[in-house]
């Protein structure tokens, strides 16, 4: 078969996005921490940007400032693919930029993406030092112990095996064949690794952990020891009844040593998790004044950027050369842009923000039980966005209400309907479950059943699977273990 070259003809349609469209739509996604440490990484890498002080910039500021605190005075173009073609963003060549008017509108207009007032830097009592994890805790004590080299290699294979609970997950045998020793020797090291802190560390079950801890507190009551050694199971049950047919005392004297138990820590690692309180900065604040609800951008923390008057001297008089004119402007093309996509991604998440309020206004007076069924696709229609962008929006972004700090994600849920035909958010079902659970008499908590009884008679009709899935979802325990005795 010859081989022969044909020329077709074929119409395709292409998604082409600029550089400048795909740094926007980057930006746009990005958390407030993750923002800032992309500013400062440009900072790094290019020279023709600066971080402001603030003093050189005080007038600039107070017109950016009055600018800032007025809503968008015009649609801003949506950040997805599909909405390229609105962009009016388009790139331009370089010698086409009239770099004059640059250096008059730089210092008026790109700093509004950023602080637009004097702040007061960030209290050092919001830092927080890294603390040391359970292994680093034991290892520590290791150094202090009294303990050969062999017994000290035999712990640190025990430390390196414990979790982040604080329990044993290797067996004894494993141990003694990884180190090469006797079990029995495997054995004696564990028992002193178990003495160390915290109190029940090092165990290979609840009911060891348990025991060790009564141990530390020269706890010696029989009954205690008993119910912790044979009946962990009814105990879980809150089957008391049992507990006191099987020891031969009375309720009372179960309930008073569960008291003894429960004191007890089943996770003895759970204080060196690693689980540090860490405090989150709101992107944006709603603020109640009079009857009206305000937006306002959180700019505090944000670096401050301006154009280096270094560079705008070298190419105003003409003092850089071909080369060095040529890096400069492309230099100076990024810096630009980066002001200008971060300048769009504030204005994004005001609007949106905006007609979120607007859509979750009873939520904002009365609460979580006023909720209503939002998706991204109300929100896109509103502000004239495709909902890709809504999305991005949202996305690791939080705002700090009346009612408390949320999760832009956290208005958008599905809903049931209510008797009457009016719809009622998801979210707000799980308060009122978890309400419901609250108040409910702990000798009779509330069935699966009797709470889509409950929820039926204020209009929600739900399944009782549903009810079971939203309840495991908050953490709450079936009504079998939720039940308590009646201690008489």
């Amino acid at each position: 078969m010859a081989l022969e070259l044909r020329q077709n003809l074929k119409l395709t349609q292409q998604l082409v996005m600029t550089p400048q469209l795909q740094q926007a739509i980057k930006l746009l996604q990005l958390s407030r921490v993750e923002l800032i440490e992309t500013i400062n990484q440009e900072l790094v890498s290019n020279p023709v940007l600066e971080e402001s002080t603030g003093e050189e910039q005080a007038s600039s500021d107070t017109v950016a400032g009055d600018a800032a605190a007025q809503p968008p005075d015009r649609e801003v173009p949506a950040l997805s693919a599909s909405d390229q073609e609105k962009t009016p963003w388009e790139e331009k060549a370089v010698e086409d930029v009239d770099w004059s008017a640059v250096w008059e509108d730089e210092g008026k207009n790109a700093i509004q993406s950023f602080s637009f007032e004097q702040k007061e830097q960030p209290n050092y009592e919001n830092f927080i030092s890294s603390s040391g994890d359970l292994s680093d805790h034991l290892m520590w004590q290791l150094q202090m112990a009294r303990m050969d080299e062999k017994e000290r290699e035999v712990a640190c294979l025990i430390i390196g095996n414990i979790n982040s609970d604080g329990y044993l997950r290797a067996g004894v045998e494993e141990i003694a064949a990884d180190a090469s020793v006797p079990v029995e020797m495997v054995e004696g090291v564990l028992r002193k690794v178990q003495m160390f802190d915290p109190p029940g560390v090092a165990a290979r079950d609840l009911k060891e952990c348990l025991l060790l801890q009564l141990d530390f507190l020269n706890v010696s009551d029989p009954l205690v020891r008993a119910i912790v050694e044979n009946h962990l199971s009814d105990l879980e049950r809150h089957n008391y009844q049992a507990i006191a047919k099987a020891t031969g005392v009375t309720v009372p004297q179960v309930a008073l040593a569960v008291e003894v138990i429960t004191s007890l820590e089943p996770r003895p690692g759970r204080s060196f998790g690693g689980d540090d309180t860490h405090y989150i900065t709101p992107d944006i604040y709603v603020y109640k004044v009079d009857d009206e609800y305000v937006v306002s951008l959180n700019d505090e923390g944000m670096p401050r950027l301006r154009i280096s008057s270094f560079y705008k001297e070298a190419l105003k008089n003409g003092l850089a050369g071909d080369g060095a004119k040529d890096f400069i402007q492309g230099k100076l093309k990024s810096a630009l842009w980066l002001m200008k996509s971060i300048q769009q991604r504030q204005k994004t998440i005001y609007k949106v923000t905006k007609s979120i309020v607007k859509f979750q206004r009873e939520f904002l007076d009365k609460g979580i039980a006023h909720l209503k069924p939002l998706v991204l696709r109300d929100v896109a229609e509103d502000v004239g966005m495709h909902e890709s962008t809504i999305s991005r929006v949202t996305t690791n972004k939080y705002v700090h209400t009346p009612q408390g700090l949320f999760e832009l994600k956290f208005f958008f849920s599905g809903g049931l309907r209510k008797k009457g035909g009016e719809d009622v958010a998801t979210q707000s079902v799980k308060e009122k479950i978890r309400q419901m659970v609250q108040a409910e008499d702990p000798t009779k908590p509330y069935s699966d059943q009797q709470l889509v009884d409950l929820l039926a008679k204020d209009g929600i009709k739900i399944a009782r699977r549903t009810v079971a899935k939203y309840r495991d979802l908050l953490g709450i325990l079936p009504s079998s273990r939720r039940k308590r005795p009646v201690i008489k």
